[in-house]
Parts: C-alpha cells; sequence; structure tokens
C-alpha cells in the first residue's frame, strides 16, 4: 500500500511538473509536455479507481475533474487518448454519478425573456450587408467572401435551436453528466487587471447563467473554448455551413491568412455567458462564421484597412518572461493570433480626445449588427470585431 502511495505521488508530480512547463513553454513545443500531462493523471486517475473497490463520491469527481484537465489543458495527444479519456468518463459517470436523461418538457432557459429595448452602438453606423436567401458557393467565393454579411435565421433548424435546445439548463446538464468542470474567465473584459480564468464545476457555471439561482455576482464567461470536443453530444447539435469547406485563398486585405492547421482545417468554438459580456475590438487570423444560438449579440466590424488607427496593444517585448504577462491583450506569447485594441467600440464619444483618429478614420467605415437566435454571421480574417451581449448569449464560432 505504501508502494501505492509513494507512485500517486510520483504521477502527481508528473502532471504538476508537466503542467508548470506548459504555463511558459512556446506552442510549437508543448507537445512533449501535453502528452506526460494526459499519461500521468490517466494513470493517476485509474489507480484512484483500483484502490477502493467502491471509490466514495469524492474520489469520483475529482477523477473526472483530472480527466476533464487532460482534455482541456493538454488535448489529449497521443492515440486514442481523447476517446480513452471520454470513455473514462462516460463509465464512471454511468457507474457511480448515474444522471436522468434529457426530456422536453416545460424546462428552465438560459433566457426567460427579452429585453426588446433597442440596442445602441454608437461606434459602428453603418448595416451589416443582409442576405435573406443563403448565397449559392460560386457567389460566394468569387464575390461575398471579401466583407461580412449576415445570413438571418439561417441556423433555425439546427437542433441545438430545436430538439436538442442549448436555451435549456437541464439538456445543457444532461449533455455533460454530472462532475464536470469547463475553463471560464472570470471578469468583464479581459485587458483590465482584474480579469483571471479558472476551472469551475460545469453544474455551477450554468447555475451562475439561471437568473432564478444566480448568486456569484462577478461575471463568469466561457470564451472561445471548444466545449463541443468536451462535450461530443453537443457536435451533433450544429451544421457547419457549407462555405466552411471552400478552401478560400487569402484576401487581399489578409495576406498572411493560412487555414487552421488541424486535419478538418476548422476550428468551433463555443462563447456562453451572461448579459453585458463584452469582447474587446481585437483581430482573428480566420475566416469566422459565428452563429448565435441563445438570446442576442451585438456585433462590431471595421476592416483591416482601419489597423493604422485602432489604438492596438504594444507589440510584445521579447525580453519579459513569458510568466509575468497577466494581460493577454498584449500578446507577448502568441502576438500572431490576436491583436487587441485599446478603445472601448461600445462607449459613448467621452474618451473621443484620447482616441482621436479611432472616431475621425475607423467609425464611418464601421459596421454593426445586433444577432438574433438562428443568426448567422460572416467576416473574413483582419477584420476588427467587439462583441457585447446584450441577453444570456451562446454562441458558436466556426474558424477556416
Amino acid at each position: 500500500m505504501k508502494r501505492v502511495s509513494e507512485s500517486c505521488q510520483v504521477l502527481d508530480e508528473l502532471a504538476d511538473d508537466a503542467y508548470q512547463h506548459l504555463l511558459v513553454a512556446r506552442r510549437s513545443d508543448t507537445l512533449p509536455w501535453r502528452r506526460l500531462y494526459t499519461e500521468a493523471s490517466l494513470m493517476r486517475t485509474l489507480a484512484d479507481l483500483m484502490l477502493q473497490r467502491i471509490p466514495d463520491e469524492a474520489t469520483i469527481e475529482l477523477c473526472i475533474a483530472r480527466l476533464d484537465r487532460i482534455l482541456v489543458i493538454a488535448g489529449a495527444p497521443g492515440a486514442d487518448r481523447r476517446e480513452l479519456v471520454l470513455l473514462l468518463i462516460s463509465k464512471i459517470q454511468k457507474d457511480h454519478l448515474p444522471s436522468e436523461p434529457f426530456r422536453c418538457l416545460s424546462p428552465s432557459t438560459l433566457v426567460p425573456s427579452l429585453d426588446v429595448a433597442a440596442v445602441l452602438v454608437l461606434a459602428g453606423p453603418n448595416a451589416v450587408p443582409r442576405h435573406g436567401q443563403p448565397p449559392s458557393i460560386s457567389v460566394f467565393q468569387r464575390r461575398l467572401r471579401h466583407e461580412p454579411f449576415l445570413l438571418p435565421g439561417f441556423a433555425s433548424d439546427w437542433p441545438a435551436m430545436n430538439e436538442h435546445p442549448w436555451r435549456s439548463l437541464e439538456y445543457l446538464r444532461s449533455v455533460a453528466g454530472r462532475g464536470r468542470i469547463v475553463p471560464v474567465e472570470v471578469g468583464g473584459d479581459y485587458r483590465t487587471d482584474d480579469w483571471t480564468q479558472e476551472l469551475i464545476a460545469w453544474e455551477s457555471f450554468l447555475d451562475s447563467l439561471d437568473e432564478t439561482q444566480r448568486r456569484d455576482q462577478r461575471i463568469v464567461y466561457m470564451a472561445q473554448h471548444n466545449i463541443l470536443d468536451q462535450f461530443p453530444s453537443l457536435r451533433a447539435d450544429i451544421i457547419v455551413p457549407d462555405y466552411a469547406y471552400t478552401s478560400l485563398s487569402p484576401p487581399s486585405g489578409y495576406p498572411q491568412y493560412r487555414p487552421p492547421a488541424n486535419d478538418e482545417q476548422l476550428v468551433i468554438n463555443a462563447w456562453l455567458g451572461p448579459k453585458g459580456t463584452v469582447s474587446p475590438g481585437h483581430t482573428d487570423p480566420y475566416f469566422n462564421l459565428y452563429a448565435q444560438i441563445v438570446g442576442r449579440k451585438t456585433v462590431w466590424l471595421a476592416p483591416p484597412s482601419a489597423s493604422a488607427h485602432m489604438y492596438p496593444y504594444p507589440p510584445p517585448v521579447s525580453a519579459a518572461p513569458a510568466d509575468s504577462v497577466h494581460n493577454p491583450a498584449t500578446n507577448n506569447l502568441e502576438p500572431s493570433m490576436s491583436n487587441t485594441t485599446k478603445v472601448d467600440v461600445f462607449c459613448d464619444r467621452t474618451n473621443e480626445s484620447r482616441f482621436a483618429m479611432f472616431w475621425e478614420k475607423v467609425v464611418p467605415t464601421a459596421l454593426s449588427v445586433t444577432l438574433e437566435p438562428g443568426d448567422v454571421l460572416f467576416f473574413p480574417p483582419g477584420w476588427w470585431h467587439a462583441m457585447r451581449s446584450e441577453d444570456t448569449s451562446f454562441s458558436v464560432s466556426m474558424w477556416f
């Protein structure tokens, strides 16, 4: 028994050491540490389950959380490792933490009622073009891929909008099962000093979005997380538009474009948070199909040509240690993946003198739209964009 305990301690130390290296390693150097974290955590979980003939609930929850960390922190690299992790989670839940299947009767919802008051965007006077009928693939490739456009109601027939409603708290709980944890941002704006990141229980996070259950007054936001990979049942609830598979060439305004490096050349992320959540103005390196599933979200956009007047955070300082950087807007770790402005594009013009060129040069060319449930927005790489949730909001971005 002593040997087993010592072995468990070694596995914990190996996983912790790998995690510490992941915090400071460059993206290209992380694979060995991600694999070490995965293998040590898997073996530690199996040891916990084998040590107790009937594991107690605390041990079970610890095991599931450890397995979720493999998915979230390390990505479960290695042959069949992701499948093994998901299989273990499912088996542990089935054997020790069973839950009732979802029945769509009269579920509680993320958005009990919509405030129909007008939404104002002071820094975006021009409306995003709308297409009542989805354009053909050839028209998209030849003409429409160069600028943003809106497809109203394009996702209205997705399972996420109907038989598997993402607006239902009961469905979101059932699709994950008990004991799961997810990464969240804490704080309304990642440019501020009080912003941080945490791993919290999925059920606690959902409770924080339920206006009838909410006790925590902090703004908690799940941003840019591939929850469809962590909870695979959700992947079947969306239908990726054919536009995402058109293998587009770099646009003239963003010649450095390259598609995502994975096999599918597609990255799907989810965004779930309360009313008032803001993503500040920034750019992304991919074409984006942005689907609004629950609630409303206002999107502000400006073309790549506006970059000279967007007052971005300065480029990274090579001498700064990676682990000393708190604000991701400074881009010390991944400067090519993000570029964030200091301007609050949703505010009034009280700071007009500070960012004079933004108001003079950028605002006249900016676009804005408030997405309704079922809407899909397209915009090319390099376009500046900012988001504001007008209600509790659940969105999906599809980078390609």
